[in-house]
């Protein structure tokens, strides 16, 4: 099988893409590497091949077993999560927001932020009560 069918270029014995040897390599060494590479090429589409075919044995099995390509995201997602949460940088990020939650500091800011919000509904309350109250005089009259 000529190496060209793999996209690798022919080159002629003593010739070198740019039609030159490289420096310090003679005509011999350029024909092995050459040869070589046809192998390898040749290997590589090979390899290719047989990856395909069993690509379409694990899909074949898998239809078989009745996983669907939703069925594998889900699952996909579901270990995605759990290694998540079994990271040190989610351990970590989690034992410092528990930390966070106990400190003094944030529980005065919650309770300022819930004060602040009774007393904001209220005031809502009554400007809502007043407004009321108004456009109901406006309607006796």
């Amino acid at each position: 099988m000529d190496s060209s069918e793999h996209g690798s270029p022919v080159i002629s014995p003593g010739v070198a893409i740019g039609g030159t040897l490289p420096p310090g390599l003679t005509e011999e060494e350029a024909e092995e590497i050459q040869v070589e590479l046809t192998k390898v090429d040749d290997e590589i589409q090979t390899l290719r091949q047989v990856l395909m075919a069993k690509e379409r044995h694990a899909a074949e099995l898998k239809r078989r077993l009745g996983i669907s390509p939703l069925s594998e995201i889900k699952q996909n997602i579901t270990k995605g999560w759990h290694d998540v949460q079994c990271s040190n940088a989610y351990l970590t990020a989690s034992a410092t927001l528990e930390d966070i939650g106990r400190s003094d500091a944030y529980k005065r800011t919650q309770e300022t932020l819930s004060q602040a919000g009774q007393m904001t509904s209220a005031a809502f309350s009554t400007v809502g009560s007043a407004i009321r109250n108004r456009f109901g005089e406006m309607s006796t009259k």
